[in-house]
């Protein structure tokens, strides 16, 4: 008789608990727990805690005690209660499901908790990753007698229209095969091949692996930066661009707009695949994530953008061990859709708050407190966490990359703090939000002045090759002339504007142009809520064009006062709205309306 999935998992956790090894509970501090003298248990392994079944980590082993990490409520946990290890690490399922679908911090599918335990998680709740019920249509790659090792594809499996599942050999595996099944529907727990190891073992495959989410994911060799992940937000794109396989902050005070880019970015970055992590963050945004990404259309696929996406959604009211884990879950879903050959972008929003669960946790543990009550250790966690972004090769020959843009909350936008100042040291793009540009209703609020890219000069021979030549020397030049507006925008705070020179008066009336007309972007509007990087450079160009028309008529004595009589600069800031995405034509039009502006000037002031 067939039993139920439900019942099945069950008296497989049954069998799984019988078999390991086992301790008393004797102390309880918050999600820590203690468990006197030498349990058996290894370093890292995952552990059920109490009656409950609680699901813990073993973080601290020595020959008197044993420290568990609890990623569950531990109210009503008594001393006395049993303690039983896996055998195994803190793992994450891999197998097709994972795209579209919503996982709590440790890889719990929250639809499957909600008909469980409904709308709040219930604590012990065992629940398994991934449908092992569905059936998925597989297309077998491989065929008897092949060798395979680990990262061969052996199937695929279109897991949704927009993405196709490989299946792949664990990396820790080698042999040849020995069987294959035809082409057809199979569920992930059913063998789809068997293979001869090198010492003479059979070896069943299915689609499912296992892998310990504070490892790596094995790769050949990174590759250095040299591709651009396109976001279509102007001042990411031109003058900050992040490259696939980079690393970039989005640091900002409370309503700057952190989780509002990271948005944009999920939305529409050319990344294949979007892994978003609400570490930490309030429900309601987590809400709107869920909701505008269900309705959300990709552009370049014309399928819902939730078929290329996975959340995992860990918010402030959940167990702030499991906000710990939540990083790393993420970070390894990543890293094997990277070993399938896909660019993926990660969203940690946000790493302040995962930075404050290990505050929280240190504290229990009675570590000696670093700068703000932070551990010693913030800085190797973040080194660690960002590390494992990159361009790769991976073992199976394709390339992949794995990009993060991690928000940071400093308390009060105050970017001295260690949090910021530790994840300054380990990105290399920093895009800082600026409280009084969002104050000002001047979106996204990336304060040009206080933002850099380390990536520019990598990068430089890409948008050479596949934008204009011209590209990075306007950039730069747009770059000079907000930086020339900062410094004399000290001068005119003391004195007023009045007092400068026409070409200074000049330089702060295009400075105007470049923030309203090119850096200021509006997501809610259809033409500017994503820019194609032509329209970019096309932008900069007529900006730039305008700027050098100017200059040669305050240079014949023109002042300010008569070019601004003229629209001509409010034309060119509306750009953005009235030249539609697909039709770069029409800038024909303003250089030729630019044109006719110097001929009208110098005719009514020769």
């Amino acid at each position: 008789m067939r039993r139920p999935a439900g019942q099945l998992l069950f008296i497989t956790f049954l069998e799984e608990i019988n078999m390991a090894a086992k301790g008393t509970i004797y102390g309880i501090n918050g999600p820590i727990v203690y468990i006197a003298g030498d349990s058996g248990f290894q370093m890292n392994e995952m552990v059920y805690v109490g009656e409950a079944n609680l699901v813990g980590e073993v973080i601290g082993l020595t020959s008197e005690r044993t420290t568990i990490e609890v990623y569950e409520e531990t109210t009503g946990l008594k001393p006395g209660e049993p303690v039983t290890g896996t055998g195994a690490p803190v793992s994450v399922t891999l197998a097709p499901g994972i795209i579209t679908n919503i996982f709590d911090g440790i890889e719990r599918p929250l639809a499957a908790i909600k008909k469980s335990s409904g709308y709040y998680i219930d604590r012990g709740v065992h629940v398994t990753s991934l449908d092992t019920e569905k059936k998925w249509q597989t297309h077998m790659t491989v065929k008897r007698g092949d060798h395979v090792y680990g990262g061969t594809i052996i199937a695929e499996v279109p897991e949704t229209r927009a993405i196709t599942h490989k299946v792949m050999i664990p990396p820790d595996l080698e042999g040849d095969v020995l069987s294959v099944v035809s082409d057809g529907e199979y569920t992930i727990n059913d063998t789809l091949l068997t293979i001869m190891t090198k010492d003479g073992t059979e070896k069943a495959i299915t689609m499912t692996q296992k892998w310990p989410i504070r490892i790596p994911r094995p790769t050949v060799k990174r590759y250095p930066a040299s591709k651009p992940l396109i976001t279509g937000q102007r001042i990411l794109d031109t003058l900050f661009p992040l490259a696939k396989g980079g690393t970039a902050a989005i640091p900002g005070g409370f309503g700057t707009g952190k989780t509002m880019t990271q948005h944009q970015i999920a939305k529409w970055s050319d990344a294949d695949i979007i892994i978003y992590i609400g570490c930490g963050e309030r429900g309601n945004e987590m809400t709107q994530v869920l909701e505008e990404f269900s309705e959300l259309i990709d552009p370049k696929s014309g399928n819902p953008l939730m078929e290329r996406t996975t959340l995992i959604a860990n918010t402030s009211n959940m167990p702030v061990a499991a906000r710990e884990a939540s990083l790393y879950s993420g970070l390894t879903l990543a890293e094997y859709y990277r070993d399938m050959g896909y660019n993926v972008a990660i969203m940690a929003d946000s790493t302040s708050r995962w930075a404050e669960a290990l505050r929280e946790l240190s504290g229990r543990l009675e570590e000696m407190p670093a700068e703000e009550g932070f551990p010693a250790y913030l800085a190797s966690k973040l080194s660690a966490f960002y590390e494992r972004a990159g361009m790769m090769q991976n073992l199976n020959g394709t390339e992949g990359s794995v990009s993060i843009i991690g928000a940071v909350s400093p308390q009060g936008g105050d970017f001295s703090e260690p949090v910021t100042q530790n994840t300054k040291r380990f990105v290399r793009c920093f895009w800082g939000l600026d409280k009084s540009l969002a104050y000002a209703r001047h979106f996204p609020a990336i304060h040009w002045l206080t933002s850099y890219s380390e990536y520019l000069e990598d990068l430089s021979p890409w948008y050479r090759d596949n934008v204009s030549a011209k590209f990075v020397s306007d950039r730069n030049q747009l770059m000079a002339i907000l930086n020339q507006e900062s410094s004399l925008m000290e001068i005119v705070k003391l004195i007023g504007s009045d007092v400068l020179p026409d070409d200074q008066k000049l330089t702060l009336e295009i400075a105007r142009v470049i923030r309203l007309g090119f850096l200021q972007q509006n997501a809610f509007h259809a033409e500017d809520t994503c820019v194609p990087m032509s329209k970019q450079f096309n932008m900069m160009e007529i900006i730039l064009y305008l700027y050098e028309k100017c200059r040669s008529l305050v240079n014949q004595g023109m002042p300010v006062s008569v070019l601004k009589e003229d629209n001509i600069f409010e034309r060119v800031i509306a750009i953005k709205y009235d030249v539609p995405n697909n039709k770069p034509e029409m800038f024909d039009q303003y250089k030729a309306d630019i044109d006719r502006f110097y001929d009208n000037v110098l005719e009514r002031n020769g």
